[in-house]
């Protein structure tokens, strides 16, 4: 995929994404000369039918939105959540199981230390491989492996699950942790997180935090006009939060 260039934002807030500098960039408000899309960032340009737009260099979040997508991804606010929850930082190694196209592992790569991810399909590798290109990451281990067969990581501070049967890694992920660290499963159903839980309440040295899922809805500010948007994200999907205790 071709790198991001600059990003281009109208007053209403749309988000155009520029890869090719050497070129008039077009869209639905007409067309940027080429010449203007090397302006500085911060700066307002017009487009030939005099749409207003300000130019601005791309952050990680607006390229990490263009990433490929195969499988269906986790959302940020439910990746919000397990960053906060488990407080991961710099310094912290995290492995991920169920890679699918890579979003969570490179979201998490970009606050972490280093990512060892998991992924058993070869179809599935090849779209993270694309996805770590893309951002530029380069703390992302790849292993094209069956992550209920075992972990080999240790003194680990963060494992993500999403899997269609997360409890049979519980036991690999308890040896794999350090003392204190956390395991979090990520499901769309509640009999996978009932089984997930269950199995966690029986198993020596782990401990059930919490399960959770989050429900976004965006609210219209406008002037006076203050009102909830008619359209929400509802369920994505149910987050379990584990730590090893001893």
């Amino acid at each position: 995929m071709d790198k991001i260039k600059k990003v281009l934002i109208t007053s209403d807030g749309k988000k155009f994404f520029v890869r090719d500098l050497t070129k008039d960039f077009h869209c639905q408000f007409g067309f940027v000369k080429k010449a203007n899309l090397k302006k500085k960032e911060g700066s307002t340009i017009k487009t030939n039918i005099g749409k207003q737009m300000i130019i601005l260099k791309p952050s990680f979040i607006d390229i990490y939105r263009k990433i490929k997508r195969d499988p269906q991804i986790i959302p940020p606010k439910d990746i919000g959540l397990i960053i906060a929850e488990t407080g991961i930082n710099k310094n912290s190694l995290v492995v991920d199981a169920g890679a699918g196209s890579g979003a969570l592992c490179c979201f998490l790569a970009h606050v972490v230390k280093k990512v060892v991810t998991y992924e058993l399909r070869e179809d599935f590798s090849k779209t993270v491989k694309q996805n770590i290109e893309f951002l530029g990451l380069k703390n992302i281990m790849l292993k094209n492996k069956d992550v209920y067969k075992g972990i080999s990581e240790r003194g680990v501070d963060l494992i993500t699950l999403d899997l269609p049967e997360p409890w049979k890694v519980i036991e690999h992920a308890r040896k794999a942790l350090k003392t204190s660290g956390f395991l979090v499963s990520y499901s769309p159903t509640i009999p996978q997180t009932n089984d997930f839980v269950n199995k966690v309440n029986n198993t020596e040295g782990l401990m059930h935090i919490k399960t959770v899922e989050l429900i976004q809805r965006e609210w219209e500010v406008n002037d006076r006009k203050v009102r909830p948007m008619s359209r929400m994200i509802g369920h994505t999907g149910f987050l379990s939060f584990v730590r090893r205790v001893k």
